[in-house]
């Protein structure tokens, strides 16, 4: 780990991401490509957007490249292109919800693709709705500056530190996320110039969920392992979402009560991303490596994983109307 392709790629990744906000945070304001406030944001003012744009040109060219003679990286290049191109869409123009699920559930199908044979359907059907729902989760935690670009860091370099480097063809693509966050958070943390968009959201959350199926699949990490990097995440949004159907609320609609939100309503963005990403590396990154090194107690590292959360969660009342909300603080 840390050789010289490695650098390369980073170095080449975190070019081409930068250069690509850099150029939207000028271009995005005069062409009307801004995020308004909304019910699920917490910014006052309008901000540039389509900063996904950065993510996709380094990760869809690396695939396409590789797919040449990688036939999965070509599958995953499919799969990804096609939910970065309804992203970028729905950035521009909203599409309607059952077509953007229309083209998660194919490119999660292409990516199931992707795994050796032998998977039962019963675990293939099962690992399909879980995708879309990481897909989907990944979106909604993209909610305040810097946090969804810093957990897709800290899970692609904890991935990394604790494979001793995954091998292949997913390893090096694990680098070139690691490259394109890094130029992102450039120009996404507090006070972030500009959003990635659902272009971004959406083709970030189908590739850590896809690499956590392809890790687990060719016996790089286990798979309690992967869902322990990834916890702050689906945590948040699964409890959140579970607490809204459960009390009656419209679920389907945008709101600002994830716990990360709660979070940033009494504290502001940097706080919340700071604190979040302090609870991955203290909390998180170590209970990742137990699991690695005792795959049978895997279950229990989870467990412990998520005590912190489920006490926070309830507490702050995660999941419930908003109480009050401070905005680009």
């Amino acid at each position: 780990m840390g050789g010289a392709r490695e650098l390369v790629l980073i170095s080449g990744a975190f070019a081409v991401c930068a250069a690509a906000a850099a150029g939207l945070v000028y271009l995005a304001p005069r062409r009307g490509w801004l995020a308004a406030p909304n019910a699920r944001s917490f910014h006052n003012q309008p901000k540039p957007t389509l900063g996904g744009l950065g993510f996709a040109l380094p990760i869809l060219g690396y695939l396409g490249y590789k797919g040449l003679e990688v036939p999965e990286a070509a599958g995953l290049a499919f799969a990804a292109a096609a939910v970065a191109l309804t992203g970028l869409i729905d950035d521009l123009r909203d599409l309607s919800q059952g077509l953007r699920l229309a083209v998660q559930f194919l490119a999660a199908g292409l990516v199931l693709w992707l795994l050796p044979p032998g998977w039962s359907p019963w675990i293939l059907a099962l690992a399909a709705f879980l995708l879309v729902w990481q897909v989907n989760l990944f979106n909604f935690m993209d909610g305040i500056d810097g946090l969804a670009a810093g957990a897709c860091l800290f899970f692609c370099l904890g991935v990394q530190l604790l494979s001793g480097g995954a091998p292949g063809w997913l390893g090096d693509l694990l680098w070139v996320i690691v490259g394109a966050a890094l130029g992102f958070l450039c120009f996404n943390w507090p006070p972030a110039k500009i959003m990635m968009g659902d272009l971004g959201s959406t083709l970030l959350g189908l590739l850590l969920g896809a690499s956590v199926l392809l890790l687990v699949a060719q016996d790089v990490l286990p798979l309690f392992c992967c869902l322990i990097l990834l916890t702050g995440l689906w945590f948040d949004a699964s409890y959140t979402l579970c607490v809204r159907i459960v009390t009656g609320q419209a679920f389907t609609q945008a709101h600002r009560s994830h716990l990360y939100q709660k979070v940033a309503a009494r504290r502001g963005h940097l706080w919340s991303t700071s604190a979040f990403l302090a609870f991955c590396l203290l909390w998180l990154l170590p209970l990742a490596a137990l699991a690695r090194a005792q795959p049978a107690y895997g279950w229990l590292c989870q467990l412990a994983a998520l005590l912190p959360l489920a006490i926070a969660a309830p507490l702050l009342r995660a999941g419930r109307p908003d109480e009050g909300t401070v905005l680009d603080r």
